[in-house]
């Protein structure tokens, strides 16, 4: 038993805690020593787009140590929660049970049919096999599913009919789809599915937000991978797939935009390696237009909320970040927590 005192993001009050086992408690407990006392406290951060586990190399096996090493990254820069929106292999049962480790929301394997996704990685299915394959893998996650929507410009995008199927299917059993979108049609036939979650969403014509609005449609842009590769893709010589992919990673900061002033859910998602990249995601999501509480809350107490698991509330999971100075104010210290705790373990403390 032990206390933390501090500000409380995005409440902006005073508040103690005791820590009880691996739960928050609001109301005074005998005893406990308080470890914290000022900062600014948060819900752990939450990384909704990540694969840790894999590579860029599709020929690398799925290696549990590797796997380990993401999520150890990932809980030394305060993400406390993750979402992984497949992987090439399931996760092991020890990613739940081990305390050190952030809490995972999986989506199971990555689900594609042919030619819409790198070879060797993820699970493979026929357009036939791909509803009963996607009710599979949610059922065997965390309730989530991920569809790859399309992949590149020069192959037809998964039909829509087959997507809403897969979207009616995997609600009838409570779960939720992630789909992957990096063409105008594929990104047009996600929304229009209803899927849960936009991944990317390169191409999105304005005119589908207020669908999103609608449908509770997320959006994870992703957009420090993209933003990165945009003088790469520059160099390369001139095709039809280098315009298609410097087009699609220029417009994702303008999307944004558009996706913010009509009161879309953003959350930030890395999707690259290393793992525990979570503030620099904040930043381009501050350049995409978003205030900093919105855009730091979409990769915390926003997320968290949307992936089921509540804030600082009486009762709620153990996990929180603590920072020094308010990071709404000056969002580069949020990749310096200087204290984590997870699971109602300590990671990382100042004294109080």
């Amino acid at each position: 038993m032990f206390k933390v005192r501090g500000v409380v993001l995005p409440e902006r009050e005073e508040r103690t805690f005791w820590i009880d086992g691996d739960r928050l408690r609001t109301d005074p407990v005998p005893g406990g020593e308080l470890i914290i006392d000022g900062g600014w406290v948060l819900p752990g951060l939450v990384d909704v787009h990540t694969h840790p586990g894999s590579t860029d190399t599709p020929e690398d096996p799925f290696d549990e140590e590797v796997l380990r090493k993401h999520l150890v990254d990932h809980r030394e820069a305060g993400v406390l929660l993750i979402r992984t929106p497949g992987t090439a292999a399931r996760l092991p049962d020890w990613v739940e049970t081990d305390p050190d480790l952030p809490r995972v929301r999986s989506a199971g394997r990555w689900l594609a049919t042919p030619n819409r996704f790198v070879k060797g990685y993820g699970r493979e299915v026929t357009e036939e096999e791909l509803v009963a394959a996607a009710v599979e893998e949610a059922t065997a996650a965390s309730g989530w599913c991920k569809i790859h929507a399309d992949w590149g410009f020069d192959y037809p995008p998964l039909p829509f009919d087959i997507l809403s199927e897969v979207v009616k299917a995997v609600h009838a059993i409570g779960g939720r789809v992630a789909t992957h979108c990096q063409t105008a049609q594929g990104t047009r036939n996600a929304v229009l599915a209803g899927v849960d979650s936009l991944e990317h969403g390169w191409f999105l014509d304005e005119e589908l937000i207020d669908h999103m609005v609608r449908n509770g449609t997320a959006f994870v842009p992703t957009l420090t991978v993209f933003q990165d590769k945009i003088a790469e893709v520059r160099e390369r010589e001139d095709s039809p797939r280098r315009d298609w992919a410097l087009k699609g990673c220029e417009g994702t900061l303008d999307t944004v935009r558009a996706a913010v002033d009509a009161g879309v859910t953003i959350l930030a998602g890395t999707d690259s390696y290393p793992c525990g990249t979570i503030a620099t995601e904040v930043d381009w999501l501050i350049r995409g237009g978003m205030s900093p509480e919105a855009a730091i809350g979409g990769a915390s107490w926003t997320a968290r909320s949307w992936l089921g698991l509540p804030g600082l509330v009486d009762g709620a999971p153990a996990d929180l970040v603590v920072y020094d100075t308010d990071p709404t104010l000056d969002p580069r210290v949020l990749a310096h927590p200087s204290a984590i705790i997870l699971r109602g373990r300590v990671h990382r403390s100042r004294p109080a």
